[in-house]
């Protein structure tokens, strides 16, 4: 676990916030729409001290809903969705950054998508900062396309090739092994990649491969969209969709230790909470039509498989 200088976490810091403008802004173009750009500071006293900014477009052509947040704030004392895996640090000051969107389209057509790229770093009393990494990204469709999900992958996959060929199986293992709904075996979509607790072999090289899966987020992603916006949909394909982001309500509220760890931590409660979708809904043992494209769903895509 290497320890950091203290110039260190700005530079991700900057980086971040470069990469929230450009996706904040490629969201624009696409929709047409204007994000609400929401500046916020702690205040003093709070568990938590720093700031952030907090984008999102509501009611949108394209997007019904999409938040793309940046935070950094610092805490007297790490929660323990940090420490589970490090329980040497339980207790240590620590600083949080990072980015996370989650895009909710208008068409049950177009994927939702989430990405996260972050840095924790304690701040131990007797020494320098230990800085890890974490992150990725997934794709949760409604209405599957292999066509789709090969794309997404491969692009995950060219973006961890640079930094070693057991990057993208060990990443996307550990994916579908995190999106997973326990309490109804079932996976949330169909995967992508996913790392956390990651400080290998260096901060240098953790944070350059951190760089690389930000960078990669609008190639994988918004040619998806661009296949799919204008594809018709009725009343059918519409509740199928608000069914469907029940489930990743679901996951996000009792699994994501993401959204575990900012409302442990004090965090602000609006922009974690930005992944909720706008309208969602919960129907009692829903069972797709066999053969349907509903189903296909279920037996298909939101399954375990190796899409390259």
């Amino acid at each position: 676990m290497p320890a950091a200088d203290d110039s260190r976490p700005e530079a991700v810091a900057a980086y971040l916030r470069g990469l929230q403008r450009h996706i904040v802004e490629a969201v624009e173009t696409a929709d047409g729409g204007r994000c609400v750009r929401d500046p916020w500071h702690k205040a003093p006293g709070e568990p938590l001290q720093g700031s952030g900014l907090t984008c999102i477009l509501e009611g949108g052509a394209l997007f019904e809903r999409a938040g793309c947040g940046f935070s950094q704030v610092r805490g007297p004392r790490l929660p323990p969705s940090a420490t589970q895996h490090r329980p040497e640090l339980a207790g240590a000051p620590f600083e949080a950054m990072g980015v996370s969107l989650v895009f909710h389209p208008r068409n049950p057509y177009v994927p939702i998508v989430h990405m996260n790229v972050r840095m924790l770093a304690a701040l131990p009393a007797d020494g320098a900062p230990v800085c890890w990494f974490g992150g990725g990204m997934d794709l949760t469709p409604c209405y599957g396309f292999e066509e789709d999900a090969v794309h997404f992958h491969r692009s995950c996959r060219d973006a961890l090739a640079p930094f070693g060929d057991d990057k993208y199986p060990r990443f996307k293992a550990w994916c579908d092994d995190y999106f997973t709904l326990k309490h109804r075996n079932e996976q949330r979509g169909v995967g992508g990649i996913f790392f956390d607790d990651f400080a290998e072999p260096d901060f240098d090289q953790s944070f350059a491969l951190l760089r690389s899966v930000g960078d990669a987020f609008l190639p994988a992603y918004l040619p998806i969209v661009e296949r799919r916006r204008n594809m018709p949909y009725g009343e059918r394909e519409r509740a199928f969709q608000l069914h469907r982001r029940g489930r990743y309500v679901e996951f996000n509220l009792v699994w994501d230790r993401g959204t575990h760890f900012g409302l442990q931590s004090g965090g602000r409660t609006e922009s974690i909470l930005l992944s909720m979708p706008p309208l969602a809904s919960w129907a009692y043992r829903l069972q797709p039509e066999p053969g349907s494209p509903e189903a296909a769903l279920y037996s298909d895509f939101i399954v375990r498989r190796e899409w390259l």
